[in-house]
């Protein structure tokens, strides 16, 4: 299926805006093997290793960072759980120079992938990478009973999902079941996680208001059928 760009020029501002042609009688014929293939999708494959990236410690495609005194305080502050570790993107980029429509559209075979949990991977724009001055989009690959470990994250955060699929949350002390389509509000370092109770793949979209994607993971796992993630 094509795209077609149109470039739109405004005083003092250049808007670029993609409009995807619609689905053609063929594609809405779709066979029910296809349908049923969501819950059968390979698992993405995380970016960095560690071979790419020798000078940091590299884990299920994350930056590990040891955790120092002023974060154990500011944690104690805000919640009663232990920090283990911080997790950022690893390696080097080079900013684009938003010169080029392919600066402003990314594909998600675009961005960087990791593997947070169990069955838990997301596609990771890291605005600083691709000229976001204050946004970071994950797009989640969360295979049915697939979770991140609990953690937090310094500003707030939004949780979207499209589909009418059903989802486990932990958020503080409670525990809850949603539906979808919905958007979930997230406050500042308030310990959370989540995990696809569907039979089939989920792609739930998360965005922060920064432009570094970092979080801090806890010491417990809040989902009784599932041990701690590592």
């Amino acid at each position: 299926m094509g795209k077609r760009i149109q470039r739109h020029v405004i005083p003092s501002a250049t808007f670029f805006a993609i409009v995807a042609c619609g689905p053609t009688a063929e594609q809405h014929a779709t066979p029910e093997h296809e349908m049923n293939a969501r819950s059968q999708l390979p698992e993405p494959v995380v970016t960095y290793t560690g071979s790419e990236v020798t000078a940091e410690r590299i884990e299920h495609g994350e930056l590990i960072i040891d955790i120092d005194e002023t974060r154990r305080v500011l944690h104690a502050q805000h919640h009663p759980h232990g920090i283990i570790e911080t997790r950022r993107v690893p390696g080097t980029f080079e900013a684009p120079a938003m010169t080029e429509i392919s600066d402003f559209a990314l594909s998600k075979d675009d961005l960087v992938v990791i593997n947070p949990g169990p069955g838990e991977y997301v596609h990771v724009m890291e605005g600083q990478r691709h000229g976001y001055q204050n946004l970071v989009v994950g797009i989640t690959y969360t295979a049915p009973g697939g979770a991140p470990p609990m953690h937090t994250h310094l500003g707030e955060e939004a949780h979207v999902l499209t589909s009418d699929q059903k989802v486990l949350y932990a958020l503080g002390d409670e525990v809850f079941e949603l539906t979808g389509p919905y958007i979930v509000n997230i406050r500042p370092m308030v310990p959370h996680s989540f995990q696809n109770l569907d039979d089939e793949v989920a792609e739930l979209v998360v965005i922060f208001p920064t432009n570094v994607w970092e979080y801090d993971v806890l010491d417990y796992f809040p989902f009784a059928d599932k041990s701690r993630p590592e």
